[in-house]
């Protein structure tokens, strides 16, 4: 089979940002809400970025179109339907209901909707709500506790938007609260901030996985601190290139962080916004970057093992991908009586 299609876990992956410029022209027309074109093309044509902050510009003016239970059970409905296809088992999915609940858009919409989507679909799917790092950390500590009425719609927490300026240490109340309770817990950092700021996010929020980490690599003791505890990195290829995190697909750090030993898993990030879904991640690291199948299936393996699933399911998706990446390639003979 096609290495990008394996069976594998996609971990890093916003809701909002799978947001595609069709269901955009669809919530524009459900809302009476007017757009500059409600042509899709163009729509995705401005989808340009030359840092992170101009991306959450149009991210956060396009997520306003959620309103309602339905437009988050029919973006999630979209996502799923295009994971499956990309052979996603497990989809953790984060989401920012603080961008919503700050609008007037009921919890009660947002996970409903989610909720509803994935339990229809047969993906895997844990939510985890981030904490929006532009809001401050006081505002992230009460958006969990109106959270936890809801605790059976997420799994986890984590930290998005703008990453400079907004240190990890000063969200550690919001993450003693979420460990208390029981939450996974995962954080982006490293990706416009420094190793630095990995290694006190890994000192004050007790994170399970690191989102991005590109820059983990520029300090050989944070390096080593992640490949002994096993912490894995949200690796987002096509992401890093739309927003400049690297200037070229081929000098990617992807390799570097295989070679050092650490635990990696590959995502897509906003694939609505950054050209590609999971699959497409894969692809072009086999196309582009020239990373064999092996090392695919050993992405897709490290996955699953990075997870929050229960580890029974982990085990059989392992399986999945074994059987598949050890598969004789089908090979198609001609016909012997020739075409008809």
């Amino acid at each position: 089979m096609d290495a990008a299609l394996l069976p594998k876990a996609e971990l890093h992956v916003h809701v909002e940002g799978t947001l595609e410029p069709e269901l955009v022209v669809e919530l524009a027309r459900r809302h009476r809400v007017a757009l500059p074109t409600t042509d899709p093309a163009v729509l995705r044509a401005a989808r340009r970025f030359t840092d992170l902050q101009s991306f959450l510009d149009q991210y956060y003016e396009a997520a306003e179109l959620l309103r309602t239970e339905q437009d988050f059970h029919d973006l999630m409905a979209a996502y799923l339907a295009r994971a499956e296809q990309a052979g996603v088992r497990r989809a953790e999915v984060f989401l920012d209901p603080q961008h919503h609940t700050e609008r007037g858009v009921p919890l009660e919409a947002v996970f409903g909707g989610l909720s509803a989507a994935a339990a229809a679909s047969p993906v895997s799917v844990a939510l985890v709500p981030c904490f929006m790092r532009h809001l401050g950390p006081d505002a992230a500590l009460e958006a969990l506790r109106t959270w936890l009425p809801h605790r059976e719609h997420f799994v986890g927490v984590g930290l998005d938007s703008t990453e400079v300026g907004n240190p990890p240490a000063a969200y550690a109340p919001a993450y003693a609260l979420a460990a208390a309770e029981g939450l996974h817990r995962s954080a982006h950092v490293g990706e416009e901030g420094t190793a630095a700021d990995v290694a006190e996010a890994l000192d004050t929020l007790g994170i399970e996985r690191l989102d991005h980490g590109n820059h983990s690599l520029d300090d050989a003791e944070v390096v080593a601190r992640l490949r002994d505890a096993g912490t894995s990195l949200t690796v987002c290829p096509l992401s890093n290139v739309a927003l400049r995190v690297v200037d070229v697909l081929e000098r990617h750090p992807l390799p570097a962080m295989l070679e050092a030993g650490l635990v990696v898993s590959v995502n897509s990030d906003d694939p609505a916004y950054f050209g590609g879904y999971v699959d497409d991640n894969y692809r072009a690291l086999r196309d582009v970057v020239g990373l064999t199948d092996d090392q695919l299936a050993q992405l897709a393996l490290a996955s699953f093992d990075a997870s929050f699933a229960d580890p029974g399911a982990k085990e059989s998706w392992r399986a999945e991908v074994l059987a598949a990446s050890t598969a004789p390639t089908p090979v198609t003979t001609p016909d012997p009586r020739g075409a008809l």
